[in-house]
């Protein structure tokens, strides 16, 4: 204990010097991007994200007034310094281009002005370049012949530097390898990213007794396009997820009122003529656009203006269907609910992975890390996952829970452990770790003296939306259980990189010795608080685990939630597993989980106990059920028991419920994992297990994507084909092992 956390990532000026002065130094990439070969933007790591992820979650509105979100907002260094060395056969002429104002040193020397290009003669040399900008993240693109920005760059926000009285520099900073992403070209500056858009029209309009109803057929995004706008007057634009919303001017839940003065130019630049869009309307607090959630949309006006019809653009995330997952099987209804769970999470999928598409349009770690794993078997984007823990995560120093929630933090841990094991990335885990490292510190220095952890008063203990009396105090069975997995990600991480020296700093401060402590640090208190949980929380009788500890008295009331997650993250042995199943999963006594959120971890326990013919006829009911309601996405909350505008209602709202919620798309996450049946068991599926399971179909079949392309499978009552293009894989039929070669196409036969 006592370490300087910042030490991981701190060099002495002595080692700067050996880092910069070594132009083929092996940094490994930070977001996807490799050195050698074309010149990119490049930022100090986080920035980007934390930067965009301000834009993105202060876009929420509620009937047209901004809310923000209700935790800390970091900002971005407005001052980074960006550095190389090179070796230079012969002169050269660079091109830079930053975002802010810089300056240039060329071997510690001050160049006058800004340069749009710079000649260096042959020979050793350093670059040093300051930029400084308060409003987007500093960044640099430089493009030579031989010099280029990219990932092997270093980067600071903190020089450290001081002058002697001969004029001479002394001191260091914290060094670290600087960002890049897709960002290749100079008019491609990272501050102008945006999603892609295309065009979409209305399927119906209808004339309703205070203006025109426009549906487009689908849970939709973007913007709404008016064209044909002639006169003046104020145009009423009423959103809506359900026509009952739409129709609602007094309480749907996002909407916009436009003023068309008289003489207006409106479209003016437009291909099409007296044309307006959303797109224009800019959210004075962020300066940025407001895109909505619909799928309906009312338009009412004021005064002489009309308009002729309208059209919207859809905002999405882009993807390559090629090298997307799949899932398709004899029952045509679980083929709906795949395609629509796969809609769902495409509309979630935005800069970063979004809760829901109507409201709270946040970055929530809850939903993220669900998003997560079923983006792992549908789309594969570990771009936006990257972004998505960078952003939730901020700056040190750590003043409270992430989103202020104390399991959101605690999912926060348990999403890098998923990302590396589906990714093999180790860079990130190097990049992200010391920010793992303070986040540990202020878990453990909140725990209580057995070493649990307890809700303080400023702390949000959410576990579920519940539709049964459940207190949410003192020391929660869930919670430590959620806590044990933070600490064996955290042994993860350190036992990594320790055995893994390419995944080290070059000459960096941190030892393998350091690592190891870490490891050995983590490991001990994962397996003490592991070794509490029975003596503590187990029920004999009951056969299951109790709520919670409250003034120091044991609450004895059953629940899933702890249960379940003790089945998931293997805190129980395989005989208790099988009696929580009996007495806790499987009892109709025990409250039923109604949020598409723990059903997602309820569904999974029952898979992972071979029920998975069960759990067909759970996802028929629970997903199928919305679907017979008319959802084209899922929603945050289903309850089977609601009828018409109930399904509507949330948080005393009539529309509070979002119909498209990123963790109601479970299915995807379900049926590959435990149908296809594919799971790495060694990072980046170096290794990897397929274990199919039909349950109550005569076929299916589907595509796993995976970093190295998507592994193919069909199943039927007689034979197994499995295609992948890498990795040493094992299928087990019957509790039999066989073995998958890849690059072929392999037939095995029950």
């Amino acid at each position: 204990m006592g370490k300087d956390i910042n030490k991981v990532d701190k060099l002495t000026s002595t080692q700067v010097d050996e880092l910069v002065d070594k132009p083929n130094a092996n940094h490994s990439p930070l977001y996807g991007r490799g050195a050698g070969g074309e010149a990119l933007w490049i930022w100090y790591p986080g920035d980007f994200e934390i930067w965009l992820g301000n834009r993105f979650n202060n876009r929420r509105t509620e009937r047209g007034a901004m809310f923000p979100p209700f935790w800390k907002q970091d900002s971005h260094w407005q001052t980074v310094e960006f550095s190389k060395a090179f070796s230079l056969e012969k002169e050269e002429t660079i091109t830079i281009r930053t975002e802010g104002a810089f300056n240039l040193m060329l071997d510690g020397k001050l160049q006058f002005g800004m340069p749009e290009t710079f000649t260096i003669p042959a020979g050793e040399h350093k670059l040093n370049l300051k930029v400084w900008n308060p409003e987007t993240p500093p960044a640099l693109y430089i493009s030579g012949e031989i010099i280029k920005t990219d990932s092997t760059w270093l980067a600071t926000y903190e020089d450290k530097i001081w002058i002697d009285e001969n004029g001479v520099a002394h001191g260091s900073g914290i060094y670290v390898p600087a960002a890049s992403w897709n960002f290749n070209s100079p008019n491609q500056c990272p501050s102008i990213y945006k999603l892609k858009t295309r065009r979409q029209q209305p399927v119906v309009e209808t004339m309703v007794s205070d203006g025109r109803l426009f549906d487009f057929g689908k849970e939709t995004f973007g913007y709404l396009n008016l064209i044909g706008i002639k006169g003046s007057g104020i145009i009423y634009i009423y959103y809506g997820e359900s026509k009952e919303e739409a129709l609602d001017f007094e309480h749907c839940e996002t909407l916009d009122v436009i003023t068309i003065p008289r003489h207006s130019k409106v479209g003016k630049n437009d291909r099409n003529a007296n044309s307006l869009s959303t797109r224009q309307l800019v959210n004075s607090s962020t300066n940025d656009i407001g895109s909505k959630a619909f799928r309906f949309v009312c338009i009412k006006t004021e005064g002489n203006v009309r308009f002729a019809t309208v059209n919207m653009d859809y905002e999405y995330s882009p993807y390559d269907n090629k090298k997307s997952g799949s899932f398709k099987c004899s029952d045509p209804l679980l083929n709906n609910i795949w395609r629509v769970s796969a809609y769902t999470m495409d509309l979630t999928t935005r800069e970063f992975f979004v809760d829901g598409i109507k409201r709270d349009r946040w970055t929530w770690s809850g939903d993220a890390i669900q998003s997560y794993l079923m983006n792992y078997y549908l789309r594969f984007d570990s771009d936006c996952v990257r972004r998505t823990i960078r952003q939730l995560r901020g700056k040190d120093p750590v003043t409270a829970h992430i989103n202020t929630i104390m399991d959101y933090t605690f999912y926060w841990f348990k999403s890098v452990y998923d990302f590396y094991i589906y990714t093999g990335d180790i860079a990130f885990v190097r990049e992200i770790y010391p920010r793992m490292q303070t986040m540990m510190q202020y878990v453990l220095g909140r725990t209580n003296k057995d070493g649990m952890a307890e809700g303080k008063p400023d702390d949000w203990v959410f576990v579920d939306w519940v539709d049964f009396p459940m207190h949410k105090r003192g020391t929660l069975c869930f919670e430590q259980i959620l806590l044990c997995k933070s600490l064996e990600t955290m042994k993860m991480c350190a036992t990594v990189l320790r055995d893994n020296p390419l995944a080290q700093p070059p000459q960096g401060s941190i030892t393998i010795e350091e690592y190891a402590a870490d490891a050995k640090k983590y490991t001990e208190l994962e397996e003490a608080l592991r070794n509490k949980l029975k003596p503590t929380f187990w029920n004999e009788q009951k056969q299951a685990f109790k709520h919670a500890i409250e003034d120091g008295e044991m609450n004895e009331q059953i629940t899933k939630f702890p249960n379940m997650f003790a089945i998931i993250y293997d805190c129980l042995a395989g005989d208790d597993k099988q009696k929580v199943m009996q007495s806790v999963m499987l009892n109709a006594d025990i409250p039923a989980i109604t949020t598409p959120y723990m059903r997602f971890y309820e569904l999974e326990a029952l898979c992972q106990m071979g029920m998975q013919t069960d759990v067909l006829k759970e996802m028929r009911d629970y997903w199928g059920g919305m679907l017979r309601e008319g959802a084209t996405s899922f929603w945050e909350k289903y309850n089977p028991e609601e009828t018409g505008t109930q399904h509507l209602t949330m948080y005393g709202r009539p529309y509070g419920k979002s119909l498209c919620h990123a963790w109601g798309a479970s299915p995807i996450y379900l049926l590959g994992k435990y149908y296809l049946g594919v799971q790495p068991t060694k990072p980046g599926y170096e290794e990897y297990v397929i274990k199919p399971v039909l349950g109550d179909l005569e076929w299916m079949e589907g595509k796993v994507p995976t970093p190295h392309g998507p592994i193919c499978i069909r199943v039927d009552r007689e034979s197994i084909c499995i295609r992948s293009p890498y990795g040493k894989g094992k299928l087990i039929i019957n509790d039999k092992e066989h073995e998958i070669m890849s690059g072929v196409e392999c037939t095995f036969e029950y």
